[in-house]
């Protein structure tokens, strides 16, 4: 979220408070690392000269500098740029890892054609943002890469039709791991991510005090109506929803029972529960950490439901079947079954039983990987 309000430092936005409190240092995501790696190699591509440090605009707007650790330019072919992915203070698999971008002259008329290099992964199965078959580039880091080619070409001349080869040289390996690949839908490698090009430091402990501070700072305004979210997507719904404040949103992230732990003892009148259904399905089931490392999608929870709001046996037997969450609810939508409500009302039992009579209203929205809402309690 971006601006200010008047009013004393306690009374600004939720999550500008929330991370700031944390005194943690952020960091770069993988996407932003690929972005300015591939402007540095167009540039030099059309130029002959590699521009050190390399300057990119983010989704928001920051403009940040990002020093070359690698060069290498054969005239009128290719060219390769790589930058170190510095993660700030978040404990991140691809911290001090090379970020390599070759780029070479493509088709006319093909714009841009992204290609996995060695240690970035490709899609092998239906239902994540990118199509079987392609490489494991998700769909914000391609569009700012795709921005980035076309303002290159602009300023000196090319084309824009470019095939921009992106490889992750990992400097270690951890536990973590899985945070950075798109799990059983790709082949092994890492995946370039990132919806903000920046990395919010993942600490645990530093995460659910931020998140006690939010509740905090949202009471001292006197709001009482929270919006518990797991990402910035179901930030915007909860405010096109509910019209809420800044300083009414808590970066939730995967930690449900934190907001839930935290406002039973701290209470407000009303909270909205607002996530990915695949998320929320967890809670739903049962999980107050909804990290993939820690609690997963429950096929067998899912298709229960759906057999309770109506589905046929065929339909069960799909959605439990289903390669991930969000192809089960589509396919129990197209089918009239309402699975999402489902899932939302049954997030929300969990959510009051957490609770324990606190008095506190609560209303839960699922949402597609769009912003789309597929369920509501």
């Amino acid at each position: 979220m971006t601006g200010e309000r008047s009013g004393n430092a306690e009374a600004k936005g939720g999550r500008e408070a929330q991370l700031k409190s944390s005194g943690l240092r952020h960091g770069w995501t993988t996407g932003a690392c690929a972005t300015a790696a591939t402007t540095a190699a167009y540039t030099a591509l059309l130029t002959g000269e590699f521009p050190d440090p390399v300057t990119i605009t983010l989704p928001k707007g920051q403009r940040p500098a990002f020093a070359l650790a690698a060069e290498l330019l054969t005239p009128g072919q290719s060219a390769m740029a790589g930058v170190v992915k510095d993660a700030g203070d978040d404990p991140d698999v691809t911290h001090g890892a090379l970020i390599r971008s070759t780029v070479r002259h493509g088709a006319p008329g093909s714009g841009v054609v992204f290609e996995a290099g060695p240690g970035v992964g490709t899609v092998t199965k239906a239902g994540l943002p990118i199509p079987p078959g392609e490489p494991a580039i998700n769909p914000v880091p391609r569009q700012l890469m795709r921005d980035h080619v076309a303002e290159v070409a602009a300023r000196f001349g090319g084309s824009g039709d470019v095939v921009v080869q992106i490889s992750v040289d990992t400097a270690r390996r951890s536990r973590r791991s899985h945070l950075e690949t798109l799990g059983s839908g790709s082949s092994a490698g890492l995946s370039i991510l990132g919806t903000t090009g920046i990395v919010v430091p993942y600490s645990c402990s530093a995460w659910i005090d931020s998140i006690r501070r939010g509740v905090d700072v949202a009471r001292a305004a006197g709001r009482t109506h929270v919006a518990g979210c797991t990402g910035s997507t179901s930030e915007k719904v909860a405010v096109a929803v509910h019209g809420l404040p800044e300083d009414a949103l808590l970066d939730m992230g995967d930690f449900a029972g934190a907001v839930l732990k935290y406002l039973k003892r701290h209470p407000v009148s009303r909270l909205t529960i607002a996530g990915g259904f695949a998320k929320l399905s967890k809670l739903a089931a049962g999980h107050l950490d909804l990290h993939s490392g820690r609690s997963q999608v429950d096929k067998s929870f899912l298709a229960d439901l759906a057999r309770q709001g109506g589905a046929d046996p065929a339909l069960v037997t799909a959605v439990a079947e289903a390669n991930t969450g969000l192809e089960a609810v589509q396919l129990c939508t197209a089918a009239g079954v309402p699975l999402g409500d489902l899932v939302a009302a049954r997030a929300r039992r969990t959510a009051l039983d957490v609770l324990a009579g606190a008095p506190i209203e609560v209303d839960v929205i699922c949402i597609d990987r769009a912003g789309t809402i597929v369920g509501t309690a």
